[in-house]
């Protein structure tokens, strides 16, 4: 399989990760108003929360720059996946873990063009404590840099 096929097959599953990222914040923003929580599990809520900053809210206060700062990140960061998963499309770990991080960051910036913010809605919790509300791309993005770490410590222990 050549280079451009290795291409095209990781846009493709970006490309699906972005759609199950949209279709479900489409869901959310249908059935829930802005702060409406619904009890799934003891640990486990849905809910409707716009992020305007980025990951746990960072400068979400900002005075609206900050939007436009991101669409440009997701931006650069779309051209330099591509070009990566162009050379590297053939490492499996490597080229999983650039999918996800460009499927969930693309997922994002949509979010960012279409509403000015992020719809995050998956909540988790315990006795108390409440992690920051997440979405299907900033799952994607985690995974996606949990598996780069992988993927490098690997080649550092192979050499």
């Amino acid at each position: 399989m050549g280079g451009s096929n290795h291409l095209v097959r990781w846009l493709a599953i970006a490309l699906i990760i972005i759609l199950a990222d949209q279709f479900t914040k489409v869901l959310i923003l249908g059935s829930f108003q802005l702060g409406d929580s619904r009890y799934v599990t003891s640990f486990f809520n849905v809910v409707r929360v716009h992020n305007s900053g980025a990951a746990f809210s960072f400068l979400a206060g900002a005075s609206g720059w900050q939007r436009w700062f991101f669409v440009g990140l997701g931006a650069a960061a779309t051209i330099f996946i591509t070009w990566m998963l162009r050379r590297h499309g053939q490492q499996t770990l490597f080229a999983t873990a650039l999918t996800l991080i460009l499927g969930g960051a693309v997922g994002n910036v949509i979010d960012r063009l279409l509403h000015g913010y992020v719809v995050d809605f998956i909540q988790v919790h315990s006795a108390g404590w409440y992690f920051p509300s997440f979405n299907i791309a900033d799952s994607a993005i985690t995974v996606g840099a949990v598996l780069l770490i992988w993927d490098e410590l690997r080649r550092v222990k192979r050499s």
